[in-house]
């Protein structure tokens, strides 16, 4: 496989080091000319990013930024540095440099793209809602009326869930318990320090995958997010670079081998072709 070969000598993991272009004016040249490149990505999400150990993270989203690294080379040698990107972090560390890339389970929203250039999507995923299997109160999405619903830092997704629209779409009265990330959102709906986790379903389905028998997913969508490469603002050409690998790793059925790889076997209904780009401005 194109970009999951990356993963054997060609890559070098440095999880403390800084990122930036440098003299670069783009991630496109930097990647062609010093075979050198940071990538963010999530830590603490089964199947998507999940680093254990001293080894380099693993996952979906992982296995999609070795592939568009590999496009953007050329067939150069690249030296992939990862870095964690956490929800709450994401904008700044493209905006300070200390990454070049981001995938991270990032979504495509109106009120990030004045502040990050995204290539992409790379997939498009319906939200979704995971519970305790042993609470039977909740059954669809409208059952979370009046429950405890968690909070992660840095994300989006509790909005469509609470929020009137435009920016909602259930206005549902709840309680917000505010955590880290999700895998501390998870963490307390286990506890029952809350009742339901929402967000977008492969990010619940890698947490569920985990412990079928403690935690099940609602099947009922409150909407589609677009999953995109972080770039920082205004790096044009790595867009563009970035969505014809997109492209390609879609037509040559990398997608497909990929998302089957980390999914499928977790029962959710897996994205099935190239979503339509976003436009690099």
């Amino acid at each position: 496989m194109r970009g999951v070969a990356l993963a054997g000598a060609a890559v070098v993991v440095l999880a403390a080091a800084c990122g930036g272009t440098g003299s670069y004016t783009t991630v496109v040249d930097k990647i062609r000319n010093t075979g050198r490149v940071v990538v963010g990505t999530k830590w603490d999400q089964p199947g998507l990013g999940l680093k254990t150990g001293d080894g380099p993270p693993e996952g979906f989203d992982v296995d999609v930024a070795k592939y568009v690294v590999d496009h953007l080379a050329r067939g150069r040698q690249v030296q992939i540095t990862w870095r964690e990107s956490p929800s709450s972090a994401r904008e700044a560390l493209l905006q300070n440099g200390s990454v070049d890339l981001i995938v991270a389970t990032y979504s495509v929203t109106s009120s990030r793209r004045p502040k990050v250039t995204f290539g992409g999507p790379y997939i498009v995923t319906p939200q979704d809602t995971m519970v305790r299997t042993s609470d039977t109160s909740i059954k669809k999405v409208n059952d979370l009326r009046g429950k405890r619903l968690c909070l992660a830092e840095g994300s989006n997704s509790y909005r469509r869930i609470v929020d009137p629209p435009p920016d909602g779409k259930l206005n549902l009265p709840m309680q917000l318990v505010p955590a880290a990330n999700y895998s501390d959102c998870v963490r307390k709906l286990a506890d029952g320090r809350l009742d339901a986790v929402s967000t977008l379903n492969l990010i619940l389905a890698g947490f569920a995958a985990q412990e079928p028998d403690r935690f099940r997913l609602l099947n009922d969508p409150v909407t589609s997010e677009e999953w995109g490469v972080g770039i920082k603002k205004g790096d044009t050409a790595t867009c563009e670079a970035v969505n014809q690998a997109i492209a390609a790793m879609w037509h040559d059925g990398t997608a497909t081998r990929l998302l089957r790889r980390w999914f499928g076997k977790t029962g959710v209904k897996l994205p099935s072709s190239l979503p339509a780009p976003v436009g690099c401005p």
